[in-house]
């Protein structure tokens, strides 16, 4: 294709982009819409029925990006993108929840709140760093009185206090201020830092130029006074703003589960992960740090920005890790925000949850992560059913019986004889694993799938989220594994975002089997493929299929008979305590 034909093609996609974020503004937060009015709306009444069981949130009001996420003298503290007005994106403060366990939480006042000239319009995104002697530093964005971004820090009032309640904004704020001529608008979410051993403190900070997406980088000796290198630690054309970038090492060996930020040397990549404001999905490559350079490249083979691997192929956004020490893993935060219209969130008082947290590792290919829901979340499984070794014929529905299906924990193995029936993929008409999904749904029959689950499901299946394989064949033995999460008939309400989710598995097929694990949640519907090779999530609105009239089913619409090998589900407690609620 010329480069006249690429530019259009381009400009096409991001009008397209465009057009679907205005018009879903609910579904795609993070632009930062204000609206005076409704963002100031107390919620008087909190609706019950698409709240979550066992996801964090807090008892009413507007959530959006996890920030600062650490461990500090035996608790988690996590902290939050919060409008303690209402339940539209305004107001913002950094909330703040303290954890022994990642289920428990409980609410304490906000950290921090627009309150110094340097960040009087807004206390934005932002990141932990445990300084020497067990110091933790936030580092956040501040939007000033002309509504330029800047960055800024603060530090606990009392470090005595394992709670953390009061932070104090010092007087030198703010601490990194946007060059001269650089889009004051569109400079932000500094990173956790990491120290080199030239000892030199690192932090990176997203913006773009032109079109350009780029992650400016920073060096400090003393946390305070930072200096720009001449260089971003990476950037890519056409990619729009970077959002909520993160960068982190990961071993090579399946026997490190995480590693702390700081660390380089052989047999560690490093992960570079955006979140793009085109978009609303998070990126990212595996690749090499080099540390003489300050220059992050990613490997050969991982593709940057829109059409590379995600962390997640649905509702799931401005995304944050930090590293535990105490379990010695690194865990993934992500927001799952809203697809409902906004005067929805302001009927039902509250907006946004984030996903159950994840630990992260690198894929033995080295290729990709794997993801998995926390091992503490398995601490609410409740009453438990088990399946084993039933037929899936062509057309074949079970219900599965015996546990809530709307707050749900369901892990299965499916098997199948043979690939041979397996469709030949035609690329024609589509481009994408989304449009794939949309093209053949769970109700279009095939060889080898569609087969899997039906959560959140009325009786009747007036309504129901099916998440799903569908093996095609490409090449002579070759396979590709479409995993979809599709919202299309997760509803009969009106004035809905239901997408089709949809993301390709890169999984041996040698043994003829897949995995998939669901989160079911009222409104959220989790799901990992194969051990966390490809993970979506899905928010859906059902008014049929809502607590115990939701159903969960097994199906199979594909000509080759489909196993389920094992499955296993569990009715999921809620937490003793969810921020005080």
């Amino acid at each position: 294709m010329e480069d006249n034909n690429k530019k259009k093609v381009l400009g096409l996609l991001l009008c397209i982009v465009c057009c679907l974020n205005l018009n879903y503004e609910d579904g795609v937060e993070a632009s930062h819409i204000y609206y005076p009015i409704d963002s100031n709306v107390e919620a008087v009444q909190v609706r019950q029925t698409h709240r979550t069981g066992y996801h964090f949130q807090p008892p009413k009001h507007w959530i959006n990006d996890p920030n600062g996420p650490m461990y500090f003298k035996g608790l988690y503290h996590f902290f939050y993108q919060y409008n303690p007005k209402g339940a539209v994106w305004g107001n913002i403060v950094w909330a703040h929840s303290v954890s022994k366990d990642l289920i428990n939480w409980e609410a304490l006042e906000p950290a921090i709140s627009p309150s110094k000239p340097f960040d009087i319009n807004g206390c934005w995104s932002g990141s932990a760093t445990i300084l020497p002697g067990n110091k933790p530093v936030m580092l956040y964005t501040g939007i000033d009185p002309n509504q330029n971004q800047v960055q800024n820090y603060a530090i606990p009032k009392n470090t005595s206090d394992p709670y953390l309640r009061e932070w104090i904004k010092p007087d030198n704020n703010p601490i990194v201020f946007p060059d001269k001529g650089e889009n004051a608008s569109a400079f932000r979410d500094p990173t956790t830092a990491w120290l080199g051993k030239d000892g030199h403190w690192r932090m990176l900070v997203g913006g773009k130029r032109d079109m350009r997406g780029m992650a400016h980088l920073y060096r400090s000796k003393d946390f305070v006074h930072w200096v720009k290198a001449k260089h971003p630690i990476h950037s890519k054309s056409d990619s729009g703003m970077w959002e909520c970038p993160d960068f982190f090492p990961v071993s090579v060996s399946s026997s490190q589960n995480g590693l702390d930020t700081s660390v380089v040397g052989n047999g560690i990549k490093h992960v570079f992960k955006v979140s793009l404001d085109l978009t609303r999905f998070d990126y990212y490559t595996i690749g090499t740090y080099n540390v003489k350079e300050d220059r992050y490249v990613p490997d050969n083979g991982s593709i940057d920005s829109w059409d590379g691997l995600r962390y997640d192929y649905g509702n799931f956004y401005a995304s944050k890790t930090f590293y535990d020490p105490v379990k010695k893993r690194r865990i993934l935060w992500g927001w799952a925000n809203e697809s409902d219209a906004r005067e929805s969130d302001v009927q039902k008082g509250w907006a946004g949850v984030q996903a159950i947290p994840r630990t992260i590792v690198l894929d033995p290919s080295g290729k990709q992560l794997l993801q998995w829901p926390i091992e503490e979340v398995e601490t609410l499984r409740g009453k438990e059913i088990e399946i084993k070794n039933a037929k899936l014929k062509k057309g074949d529905i079970i219900k599965v019986k015996g546990i809530t299906p709307a707050q749900a924990d369901v892990d299965v193995t499916f098997s199948f004889a043979s690939l041979d029936k397996a469709e030949k993929l035609d690329r024609k008409g589509w481009d994408t694993a989304e449009a794939l999904c949309g093209k053949k749904g769970s109700d279009i029959s095939g060889g080898v799938g569609p087969f899997g689950l039906l959560t959140l499901a009325s009786e009747k299946l007036e309504e129901f989220t099916p998440v799903f394989f569908r093996i095609f064949k490409t090449t002579q033995n070759k396979h590709k594994v479409l995993l979809c999460s599709d919202a299309r008939s997760s509803s009969l309400g009106k004035g809905l975002y239901k997408p089709s989710f949809a993301g390709f598995v890169d999984v041996d097929l040698t043994d003829n089997k897949l995995s998939l694990r669901s989160l079911i949640d009222h409104s959220v519907v989790e799901s990992f493929g194969a051990g966390g090779k490809t993970c979506i999530t899905s928010r859906v609105y059902p008014t049929m299929a809502v607590f115990n009239q939701a159903q969960l089913y097994l199906f199979n619409n594909g000509s080759e008979t489909v196993t389920v090998e094992s499955l296993k589900a569990w009715s999921m407690k809620k937490p003793l305590l969810m921020n005080n609620n």
